[in-house]
């Protein structure tokens, strides 16, 4: 009998264990309304067994205080406005506008120069929020959530990387602390015909917008990095058939991409939020020491990757770096994530 009660407490035990939510923070450069941005919010905030701590926003499609309104908005049209939201960096650490266009002239153009290729939205197409983000800023926020979930806390990180690099700056051991940082960002050696990445393989925006963030996060003390690279996200087109599939649902979620997503481009985030949920949607990585260019010439802000043989003498940190997928079972997955 008490063998029975034995194994009956220890299955409860690990019932109770296994149903415990997976804990994330979610940084992002939130432009919207709709888009890969938005979408990969929510495809997190509707994983049934996953709990987002709150959501701090960076400056990068957009500029982040627009991006901080059409994220609360999309929160209260999708029934999220209890997720707690915080401002963070208006801008890179060291990278201005004005380098960026002298550089130009000597490299060539940037196909994408995100916030700072527009501005600011006077009235938000999809109306403005009600809620307010939160006092505290997104560094503070990201390190007070961590040190209240030691290694328990996943960073998601799909924007450029300033708000990490200032809470690795102030909190040296919060990187530690997470239980790692799965991010959108880098660039080996993309397959494609497009020629923002066929000409420049090593360039990808979000490292580029912010180098010396990306170099501070790639050399902080994390448990493990997961990157989604621009070689993997152009294999994940957002296509008239996944959205179309995803307007037959009567969800909250469903109805907002259906109204403000449109198929133009690929689903950079998604995927990344998607592969952190089910890891076998990643058919091959490749495991690299990994940096960023901060050169400050034609190549700045490009990815920088080595083997174990040929890695400099400096605290270079491994990265699985995500090269390929399973389309159709991320496809599907997004949209019943979408249909819930």
């Amino acid at each position: 009998m008490f063998f029975f009660c034995l194994l009956a407490s220890m299955a409860a035990c690990a019932a109770a264990v296994y149903a415990q939510p997976r804990l994330v923070l979610i940084d992002q450069d939130g432009a919207g309304p709709g888009g890969t941005d938005q979408m990969s919010i929510l495809a997190l905030l509707q994983a049934p067994d996953v709990e987002v701590l709150g959501i701090t926003m960076v400056t990068g499609d957009g500029w982040m205080e627009e991006e901080t309104r059409h994220t609360l908005r999309m929160l209260e049209l999708t029934n999220h406005r209890n997720i707690p939201v915080a401002r963070g960096a208006e801008g890179p650490l060291v990278r201005s506008f004005a380098e960026t266009e002298l550089l130009e002239q000597i490299g060539g153009k940037a196909d994408w120069l995100g916030a700072w290729g527009q501005k600011p939205a006077q009235e938000l197409p999809e109306g403005e929020p009600t809620t307010k983000p939160v006092e505290e800023d997104a560094a503070h926020f990201l390190i007070r959530q961590v040190r209240a979930h030691p290694h328990q806390v996943t960073i998601y990180a799909a924007g450029p990387l300033s708000n990490i690099a200032l809470a690795v700056s102030l909190d040296p051991g919060f990187a530690a602390l997470a239980k790692g940082i799965v991010l959108m960002g880098s660039s080996l050696n993309p397959q494609t015909s497009d020629p923002e990445f066929a000409t420049d393989p090593r360039h990808e925006f979000n490292f580029w917008f912010d180098p010396e963030a990306a170099h501070i996060v790639l050399h902080a003390a994390w448990p493990s990095v997961e990157a989604t690279t621009a070689d993997v996200s152009l294999k994940a087109p957002f296509t008239q058939a996944v959205l179309d599939a995803i307007a037959k649902a009567d969800t909250p979620a469903a109805r907002y991409i259906a109204r403000w997503s449109q198929p133009r481009s690929y689903m950079w985030d998604e995927l990344t939020a998607c592969a952190w949920l089910d890891p076998t949607i990643i058919t091959k990585e490749e495991t690299v020491y990994m940096d960023v260019d901060l050169s400050h010439g034609p190549s700045y802000g490009d990815t920088l990757t080595w083997t174990e043989k040929l890695k400099p003498q400096t605290d270079v940190r491994l990265v699985h770096a995500q090269l390929d997928l399973d389309l159709e079972k991320f496809q599907k997955m997004f949209v019943e994530l979408m249909s819930h």
